[in-house]
């Protein structure tokens, strides 16, 4: 059998090895200071190294028609996609629905076949809890010390063992990197010692991560993937840090963006049915650890929280608590990462499916939305570090599309790879 999550849906059929119930993301990070060109000039480097693109009367010009791609680093980026010179075609029948798409890769998407098992580490966090990171077993070892490291950042009550997860790391392995999945605590069986789980806007724990990989390989660039609510954290972590980042580069895939949003149209029609399942995951979740937030007072809602039916209702029994917010509302609207966006330094992949059903489309900070019109002067045309990509179809974690369509990795893995190694080029050539 096989197991997946659809980043904040979390369906079940159990991915090798076998692991506990996911649960919520954290992601990883850390900050340490050391100087760097910065991310346009290297990406500008990396450019001029590069063929100059064909004259439009020679082939069609980057990207083509099916895609919209938007950002100030579409010069520097768009000609080392050599994937996007093909038309985005959704698999047949399965890219006719946002659901049948969504729920297709969920269930039948497989876990691909490696070469390699999981050396798990766990980390403890300055609160006592503990956070829990999966390296290939031997890579330590077999690859050179300054190997670029690549950090995977599971959606909402995912882990090192989801589908999406495992092909990404397989991809990356292929292409001569070193890799480690990050487990929330909770997620992916890691233990949770404190009554804290995850927040969408918390990026503490993606602090220790980070900085425990830069201690380990201290010669390596570092980069970092994040699915759903994890590309969310991820992206406020790179705001967050600025110019500072210890990160040299990120990609982010079916961000929701806008938390108030994603919460309205999740609960409008057959987007409940997300809605519900995501519910009952996290409920199965905090069952687990019930015992941790017994007796401890404040305005914890220990029964919403074992039977809520919405995500809504556990945001508002432990999450908004836990953080300290006076309302979910409140939680929603401060945990925004599209207010993120004008403040990141380091080159940004983002890639949005228009049709997804968690991520809503009118959340994407594009420059046709009035709500977005500040953050589009970042991703449209001012800051030179971030590019979107818009699929027509994809459904939400689905992207069942390209040489892996209908059962293999998503179409988004190649185009991802291409960009990281594109930037990793850049950093070493200057």
């Amino acid at each position: 059998m096989a197991r997946a999550t659809t980043g904040s849906l979390h369906l079940h059929f159990s991915p090798f090895p076998p692991q506990p119930h996911k649960s919520p993301p954290f992601i990883a990070a850390g900050v340490l200071h050391r100087r760097r060109r910065s991310s346009s000039a290297i990406l500008a480097a990396t450019a001029d190294a590069a063929p100059s693109p064909p004259s439009s009367s020679a082939a069609p010009a980057l990207p083509h028609s099916t895609l919209e791609i938007i950002g100030g680093g579409k010069d520097s980026i768009l000609p080392a996609l050599k994937s996007l010179e093909r038309p985005f075609k959704a698999f047949p029948v399965v890219g006719w629905s946002r659901h049948v798409e969504t729920i297709f890769a969920a269930y039948f998407r497989s876990t691909p076949a490696v070469d390699f098992r999981y050396r798990r580490v766990c980390l403890r966090t300055p609160d006592d809890g503990a956070v829990a990171i999966d390296w290939a077993a031997g890579d330590d070892v077999r690859l050179p010390a300054d190997t670029p490291v690549l950090i995977l950042m599971h959606g909402l009550s995912g882990g090192s063992g989801d589908s999406y997860v495992k092909h990404m790391f397989a991809e990356a392995r292929r292409n001569g990197w070193r890799v480690v999945a990050y487990n929330g605590r909770g997620g992916g069986g890691s233990p949770v010692t404190t009554p804290q789980f995850y927040s969408a806007s918390y990026t503490e724990d993606i602090r220790i991560v980070v900085k425990h990989v830069k201690t380990l390989y201290p010669s390596a660039n570092v980069y970092a993937v994040g699915w759903s609510l994890g590309g969310n954290i991820l992206v406020r972590y790179l705001g967050e840090e600025s110019q500072n980042c210890p990160l040299s580069g990120a990609v982010s895939l079916c961000n929701p963006f806008n938390l108030v949003m994603a919460d309205e149209d999740i609960r409008k029609g057959l987007n409940n049915i997300y809605d519900r399942a995501i519910a009952s995951s996290l409920s199965k979740i905090f069952q687990k650890s019930r015992l941790l937030f017994e007796g401890i007072g404040g305005e914890y809602n220990i029964d919403l929280a074992d039977n809520g039916k919405t995500i809504r209702d556990y945001d508002t029994a432990i999450t908004r608590v836990t953080f300290g917010f006076k309302s979910v509302d409140e939680y929603y609207s401060k945990s925004c990462s599209s207010d993120s966006i004008k403040h990141v330094r380091i080159p940004l992949l983002c890639i949005q499916a228009e049709n997804d059903p968690v991520a809503p489309s009118r959340a994407i900070p594009r420059k046709t939305s009035r709500y977005f019109r500040t953050f589009m002067q970042c991703f449209y045309a001012a800051n030179p570090n971030c590019l979107l990509i818009v699929t027509p179809n994809g459904g939400h974690l689905g992207w069942v599309a390209g040489d892996g369509a209908p059962f293999g990795a998503p179409w988004t893995d190649r185009v991802a790879m291409e960009f990281l190694n594109h930037v990793e080029k850049g950093r070493r050539e200057n």
